[in-house]
Order: structure tokens, then C-alpha cells, then sequence
């Protein structure tokens, strides 16, 4: 498998990000599983009545309706006592405006899929957190060493302990050398 936004090939299928770019990986991977096809996810008000985003879109729907109900009510009360309409306008607020910021709220913070549904995703997404990757293994003669100049150990050359060795070396590669 290869990340879609640099190009580098991944080790393997069960790598979760790019080692290149960083680009999460767990779509990808399972779009690729399914051939191409991705996923369906339901969100939005339309799908399963159970979902927490419509059932606060229906709450707030509720609470700016009655807000028509609720205002004259407090309206006819307010002039049957003699009061200022105090209470029309709080009312007004309080169940009209509430009742839009309750809509607002469901559709901006709230999720779109069931309880049951996020609650059987969370569950079997910590099911496979736990489990171990399938087993495979890589023959060793699929390792190479790096490429360019690799040093043995040996090569490796200290810094002369004092003078005299460093003389001494030196009139050693000259006798070698003649």
C-alpha cells in the first residue's frame, strides 16, 4: 500500500500512519480492503430516529413551538393581572430563541449515529486496539545492508595515545610501504 499524499510504499497493511508525511492511514486501509468502495456513513437529521443529533433538533423544535403557545398564555395573564409585559418578553426568549440555540447546538456538537451504534463501534475498535496484528515474516535475505560505503569496526581508527605511538605507527607504514 502506498500513502495517497506522498507516494511512500508502507511496510505494511496494518500501519495506522505514513512514516514519510505522517497521513493517517486506517481509511485508506480500509478502503483498499473493500476495492475501492468507501464506506457509507449516515449523518445528517435523515437516518435512524435514535440518533442524538435529531432527537435535539426535535427537542429544539418542540421548544420554539411552544413558545407560540407558551407566550400568549403569559400575554393574556400579564393584562388580566395589570402587570407590565415583562414576562411576555422573557418568555418570548427564553422559549423562542432557546428553542433556536437548542437546533443549532444539536446540529453543530451533537453525533449523528445512535448510542448503541457509537457505543458497538467504540467497543469493537477497542477490541481490535488490543489484538495482535497478524502474524508474518520477512525472510532474511530481504534485508540489505545500506547503500554507499559501509565501515566495518575495525576500520575505525582512534586518536594516537601520545606521540611516540603515533611515530612508531608511522615508521611502521613506512617499512611496509618499501
Amino acid at each position: 500500500m502506498h500513502c495517497p499524499k506522498c507516494g511512500q510504499q508502507q511496510v505494511s497493511e496494518e500501519t495506522r500512519f505514513c512514516s514519510r508525511c505522517g497521513f493517517i492511514l486506517t481509511g485508506v486501509a480500509e478502503v483498499v480492503a473493500k476495492g475501492g468502495v468507501i464506506p457509507e456513513q449516515r449523518t445528517g437529521i435523515v437516518g435512524n430516529s435514535d440518533s442524538p443529533r435529531r432527537r435535539g433538533v426535535m427537542q429544539g423544535l418542540f421548544i420554539f413551538l411552544l413558545s407560540f403557545l407558551v407566550v400568549p398564555l403569559v400575554a393574556i395573564i400579564s393584562l388580566g393581572l395589570d402587570v407590565d409585559p415583562y414576562g411576555v418578553v422573557i418568555s418570548a426568549l427564553l422559549f423562542g430563541v432557546g428553542g433556536l440555540l437548542r437546533i443549532a447546538y444539536a446540529l453543530m456538537f451533537e453525533p449523528a449515529m445512535p448510542n448503541s451504534a457509537a457505543q458497538a463501534n467504540m467497543l469493537t475498535e477497542s477490541a481490535n486496539r488490543t489484538a495482535l496484528p497478524p502474524s508474518h515474516s520477512t525472510p532474511a535475505s530481504a534485508y540489505t545492508s545500506p547503500a554507499g560505503s559501509w565501515r566495518d569496526t575495525n576500520d575505525l581508527q582512534r586518536e594516537p595515545a601520545s606521540v611516540t605511538d603515533n611515530t612508531t605507527k608511522l615508521l611502521q607504514n613506512e617499512e611496509d610501504n618499501q
